[in-house]
Order: C-alpha cells, then sequence, then structure tokens
C-alpha cells in the first residue's frame, strides 16, 4: 500500500489534522458568532440572577442546620451573625428516613402524587372532552370559546377567594345542597372534602389552558383522514381512537408534561383557599412554604431541602417521560 506525503507539510495526505484545544475552540466561536453572544448575554445574566443564584444558595442552605434563630439578622441598632453550621445530608436523612418522616414528607408527597395525578387526569379528559365540541362547526362557537376561557383569563387569587365564599358553610353551593335536602360538606374544615375542593377548584382553573392546546391540535388534523376514515366505515369512536388521538400525540404529549410540572408546583391554588388551617392538604412545595415562612422558627434548612427534592423529583420524571416518549415515538421526544 503507497501513502502519499505532503512534501511541503511533511503529513500524509487525508491525515485528520489534531483537534483544537477548548479555549482555542471557545475564542474562535466567540469570534464568529459575537453578534449572538451579545444577545444572549443579558439572557444569561438575568437567568443567573434569578434561577442560578438562588437554586445555588437553596443547595447551600439545605446543607446545613439554618433558621430564624442562627441566621444573620439586625435587631435595633444590634447586628447578630450566623451561627449555623454546615451538617451535610443530615437534612435529606431526618427528611426521608427520620423518626417523623412519613408525617413531615412521604404523607404530603403521597398526596402531591394524587392531587398532580387527579387534576391533570381532569385536565385533560374534561379538556379535550370541550375541544372536542368547540371544534364542531355550530352557532355562537365563538361565544363558548369567550365563556370557556374565561377561568384561565381571570386572575388566580380571584378565582380562588370566589371558590371559598361559595364553599363556606353558608355559602352559595351549600346553601343549593341544603335546598335540595342533601348533605352539607364542611368544605373548608374536614380533610377529605378540603382536598376535594383543592382538587375542583384546580381543575376549573386548570381546564381552559387544556382546552385551547388540544383544539389548536385538532384544528391541524388533515379532515381528509377523518372522510377517508368514515368512507370505509368507521364508527365515530373509531375515528375518534384511530385518527383523533394519535393526531392528537405530539400536543398530548407536551401539554401532559407541563400540565404535570405546573400541577406539583401548584402553590397558589391550595394556599390561598386554607392558608395554614390545612396542614393535611398541604402538597410539598406549600409544606415547604410553611416549613420556611408560616412558623417559628423558620426552618429555612429544611424548606431548602424540600426545594431541591422538589426539583431532583420533577427532574427524574421529566427524564423518564422523555425516555417513554422516545421508546414508543422517536418524533415525540421532548
Amino acid at each position: 500500500m503507497t501513502v502519499a506525503i505532503d512534501r511541503a507539510t511533511g503529513k500524509r495526505r487525508g491525515e485528520r489534522a489534531p483537534r483544537p484545544g477548548p479555549l482555542r475552540r471557545l475564542r474562535h466561536s466567540f469570534q464568529k458568532y459575537w453578534y449572538a453572544y451579545a444577545m444572549i448575554t443579558p439572557v444569561v445574566i438575568v437567568l443567573g440572577v434569578l434561577v442560578l443564584y438562588p437554586l445555588g444558595y437553596g443547595l447551600y442552605l439545605s446543607l446545613t442546620d439554618a433558621t430564624s434563630d442562627n441566621t444573620a439578622r439586625t435587631i435595633g441598632v444590634n447586628e447578630i451573625e450566623a451561627t449555623y453550621k454546615f451538617i451535610g445530608l443530615d437534612n435529606y436523612a431526618d427528611l426521608l428516613w427520620g423518626e417523623t418522616a412519613y408525617d413531615r414528607f412521604w404523607s404530603h408527597f403521597i398526596w402531591t402524587i394524587v392531587w398532580t395525578a387527579a387534576c391533570v387526569a381532569l385536565h385533560y379528559s374534561i379538556g379535550l372532552g370541550l375541544a372536542l365540541l368547540l371544534n364542531q362547526k355550530m352557532r355562537g362557537r365563538t361565544l363558548y370559546r369567550l365563556i370557556l376561557v374565561l377561568p384561565w383569563a381571570v386572575p388566580t387569587f380571584v378565582t380562588v377567594f370566589g371558590w371559598r365564599f361559595m364553599l363556606a358553610d353558608s355559602g352559595v353551593i351549600n346553601s343549593a345542597l341544603d335546598a335540595l335536602h342533601l348533605p352539607t360538606p364542611l368544605w373548608l374544615e374536614d380533610t377529605f372534602w378540603q382536598r376535594f375542593a383543592a382538587i375542583m377548584v384546580n381543575t376549573w382553573c386548570g381546564v381552559p389552558f387544556m382546552m385551547v392546546s388540544l383544539l389548536g391540535g385538532l384544528q391541524s388534523i388533515d379532515s381528509s383522514l377523518y372522510e377517508a376514515a368514515e368512507m370505509d366505515g368507521a364508527s365515530a369512536w373509531q375515528r375518534f381512537r384511530y385518527v383523533t388521538l394519535p393526531g392528537l400525540r405530539s400536543v398530548s404529549s407536551t401539554v401532559v408534561l407541563l400540565g404535570v410540572i405546573w400541577t406539583f408546583n401548584q402553590f397558589a391554588i391550595i394556599f390561598l383557599l386554607f392558608g395554614n388551617t390545612a396542614p393535611d392538604v398541604d402538597i410539598l412545595v406549600t409544606w415547604a412554604y410553611h416549613l420556611g415562612f408560616g412558623q417559628q422558627p423558620r426552618d429555612y434548612a429544611q424548606s431548602a431541602a424540600y426545594g431541591i427534592l422538589l426539583l431532583s423529583i420533577l427532574i427524574v420524571f421529566t427524564s423518564g417521560y422523555r425516555r417513554w416518549l422516545n421508546r414508543n415515538d422517536p418524533q415525540l421526544a421532548i
């Protein structure tokens, strides 16, 4: 075999040049794409200040025993220095395996999973049903869309306070049930009915987004597919199963993931509906707030540990969800 050698450089022809170092590649990239770097620099700074720094500081606090009694603070003219210390992973071990781990973490974790699954299932099923109705040709369809989107457009605190008034013992809902000679639940006092009310209110607030997203997906499905299925003698259920659902697969995969993340971290509805009066209804995020800001002394370290655990759970779920999508349909992988 003959190997050609370039006389000028002394290198074999076709031989790959050594790869430049990382600093040289970075400098070359900056020289070539300086405008793109200039455009994204403000975004990177904002993300660093608003996301990365709080996340890093929260991770550090979760490895300490910081509380409102041993952190740096100012009382009058006196400045008290911080006395908390680094304790490693003790907070995580205490939350997950301590003597009161079930009451402090696992009970809230189980309820958070039930809350998330129930709400997302209701959001998707009701939203899909309404989207199918609004996708039909009928009079007043624009008005119906406007009315159904209103719960999403109204500020959350207004919606929740309205539901709180209606769910009170002498509210509209119990008055109507009493007029029909039906039992009147203690919506804001009994644990079971508190949880039921929280799911109901969150469903009311979350269905419009799911409906609008799925309606957009329905309108993107080629109508010729329905015509072909109908010509082949497919029933309404078969057209829904074999045309509508596959056509909505890409939209559904995205909105379900968003719904899980938003519902898992849904703070406003439970906090505004019950405040600090219903600890058994607290999901992980509201319980973390209670530990950090709703008690004395404020347990900043435990609250930060909850935040890191929440982030870890969502990262694991998102990674598993993406793997599942990639295995079933690579085109749907996010």
